[in-house]
């Protein structure tokens, strides 16, 4: 599972250096894919949309982890890689980060529905808002957001990409029956 962590809070003036901002653009499947983060940690994936990264364009400023997680997204999208183990860093409020936690431990070819994951943080109908923290997942792939259906296996949205087109796409390629 890939390895979340909460924002750090910010150093002290007298800590060792800053950690170095990175940017990676990435080719896939589903269309090019932004990855951002810094020397620790990706703090972003994005799909690009129609209208490009919502982020913007820019040049590549790799780092280590950033090329980890390029290689691992690679890896997934050849099918010899069912799960992530880069580390993430994700801010969210606490009930956001307890449904990124939650996805996060959904394995490669199943699926959860919202109403499970609203049971699993303790909010059993808070159904709007597991489906607000779901979209609001900053590293989809990465914190599989596309594994969540409703509970009948219906599409019901993806933030993500292309949006539904780009979640069919998921589905399909880790053999998850949906409607």
């Amino acid at each position: 599972m890939t390895s979340i962590t909460a924002p750090a809070a910010p150093p002290a003036p007298a800590a060792a250096g800053p950690t170095t901002a990175g940017r990676l653009v990435v080719d896939s499947p589903l269309g090019r894919i932004l990855l951002l983060g810094d020397d620790d940690a990706v703090r972003l994936l994005e799909i690009e949309s129609a209208e490009g990264f919502r982020s913007g364009e820019g040049a590549d400023a790799p780092t280590a982890v950033l090329e980890t997680a390029a290689a691992q997204l690679r890896g997934y999208f050849a099918g010899e890689r069912r799960e992530f183990d880069v580390p993430v860093r994700l801010g969210g409020t606490v009930f956001q980060r307890a449904i990124w936690a939650e996805l996060d431990q959904i394995p490669f070819g199943e699926v959860r529905s919202y109403g499970e994951l609203g049971i699993a943080t303790g909010r059993a109908t808070a159904g709007r808002a597991v489906g607000g923290a779901v979209g609001a997942n900053p590293v989809p792939l990465l914190v599989p957001c596309h594994r969540v259906l409703a509970s009948d296996r219906r599409i019901t949205g993806y933030s993500a990409g292309l949006g539904v087109p780009t979640k069919v796409w998921l589905l399909d390629h880790e053999g998850i029956a949906h409607r």
